[in-house]
């Protein structure tokens, strides 16, 4: 398993739960506004961590720590993560997994063997405004489409969530995604924050009043949404 980072302690990550979070490289995007850019488009063995040193951190946090979030990078590209993930869940702890959805295959097979107790994926944009979102150009929207019907299954607890852009979104971009989610129980919206981790740097984050507009757009075409890291 390469491992690239451990926050140790996180309230935010896994809702409701007190968390820790591990970092795993590599992805199959390239989407410019990424912040982990370190995980995507700069991958070295240098400075990773080993499973055993996780493994052990995470048994001298038993009682302390509920759950564990998988993130990236994409996770699922991961070889061995489902052995992985089922050495967590031996250990006691919950798993929430982000992904980006490209990997279907993958999320119904660690949902179909009860190792995910959440999960997290991001909808880039609407499937029109997909390949530019995503840094790819031959994108299989298939992938996306399939990924999005195994988590409306409601067999466990999920939710979407956008970056929201300014160069990248708009009203009608949150009209073809609300048709596209529809019936999911939670969709957040999340600032965006350009920083020097970004693949690329220079793209804008709408108002708040912005972003509650796409909220009330959102929420008029049946879907409930709410604001995400925004003050």
């Amino acid at each position: 398993m390469r491992i690239s980072g451990l926050q140790k302690l996180t309230l935010l990550d896994f809702p409701n739960l007190v968390a820790c979070t591990i970092f795993l490289p590599g992805c199959q995007f390239r989407c410019p506004f990424c912040q982990n850019s370190s995980l995507v488009t700069e991958l070295s063995a240098t400075n990773e961590i080993e499973e055993k040193e996780i493994l052990d951190y995470l048994k001298t946090r038993k009682g302390v720590l509920d759950g564990v979030c998988i993130t990236g990078g994409e996770p699922t590209l991961q070889s061995d993560l489902k052995d992985f993930i089922q050495k967590i869940k031996n250990l006691g702890f919950k798993v929430k997994l982000d992904t980006n959805g490209y990997n279907p295959c993958i999320l119904k097979e660690l949902i179909d063997l009860s190792l995910l107790d959440y999960v997290a994926m991001d909808i880039k944009n609407s499937l029109e405004k997909y390949p530019t979102t995503s840094g790819v150009k031959n994108l299989k929207i298939e992938n996306i489409l399939e990924s999005i019907k195994i988590l409306k299954e409601n067999r466990i607890p999920y939710e979407f969530r956008t970056t929201v852009i300014k160069e990248f979104h708009g009203e009608e971009d949150f009209i073809s995604i609300a048709k596209l989610i529809k019936g999911v129980k939670v969709y957040y919206l999340q600032e965006y924050r350009d920083s020097e981790t970004c693949i690329e740097r220079g793209f804008h984050a709408y108002t708040k009043e912005e972003m509650e507009h796409f909220v009330s757009i959102l929420e008029k075409e049946g879907v409930r949404a709410e604001l995400r890291g925004i003050e």
